[in-house]
Parts: C-alpha cells; sequence; structure tokens
C-alpha cells in the first residue's frame, strides 16, 4: 500500500487544508532527537489503528527507507511538524529512526555532485 502526500488535504494552489500546529496539536518539540539526514523505515510493527491521517500519510512514506527532509518535502510540512508526526511513530513501534552517518570525508566530489543534482533538481 503507497500512501501519497497529494492524497491529502491539499486544495490545489491554495495548499493544506489543515494548518501545521493542528497536524501536532500544538507540539513543537519531541523527545526524541531527529536530524533532517535521520534515515526514517517502517518496522512493520505497532499499532495502527488510531493513527490520525497524517501519521498514516508519513507512515506509507517510510515503506522505504528516507530521510526526514525527503518526507517533510513529500508531505509539504514543515520539518519541526514532520520531526512530531516521526517521533510519534517511532513511540508506537511504527517506524525505527537511525541517525545520519557521518561522511568520512566532505570533499568527496561524488557526494558533493549528488548533492548539487538534487538541489538543482528541486528548484
Amino acid at each position: 500500500m503507497s500512501i501519497s502526500a497529494d492524497d491529502g488535504w491539499l486544495d490545489g494552489d491554495s495548499g493544506r487544508l489543515i494548518r501545521p500546529y493542528a497536524v501536532t496539536n500544538g507540539r513543537t518539540s519531541t523527545n526524541l532527537r531527529l536530524d533532517l539526514l535521520s534515515m526514517v523505515v517502517a518496522t512493520g510493527a505497532g499499532s495502527h489503528g488510531s493513527l490520525e491521517p497524517d501519521h498514516v500519510q508519513a507512515l506509507g512514506l517510510c515503506l522505504r527507507p528516507a530521510s526526514v527532509a525527503e518526507i517533510a518535502a513529500r508531505l509539504r510540512l514543515p520539518a519541526a511538524v514532520t520531526k512530531v508526526l516521526l517521533s510519534d511513530l517511532v513511540d508506537c513501534g511504527a517506524v525505527r529512526a537511525a541517525p545520519p552517518q557521518p561522511a568520512s570525508d566532505m570533499s568527496n566530489r561524488v557526494l558533493l555532485e549528488r548533492l548539487l543534482d538534487g538541489l538543482q533538481r528541486r528548484l
């Protein structure tokens, strides 16, 4: 089952019908430290019956490993809101998060070219 961010509460050019603070019930911080480059993947465990629609959407994007930044972009939500949603999913056992792996050589040309290519595609 694949859940697309476009299936959600979007109204064309107007954007989301539900404001981000409503998605998180006003919460802005989490117990879990997530970085934008943290990798998140669904575990296949946990109770999903009581999840809110945004949680279900985020979970659908975690069927394959994805970064917090990628999930936020696909959900069309601010990173802080996405971190709250993902933290909730980690708490209920639906996803597992791993901190980003440090780059051994930041001057790695291949890594920098991939980064530049990805940024250019987004613009």
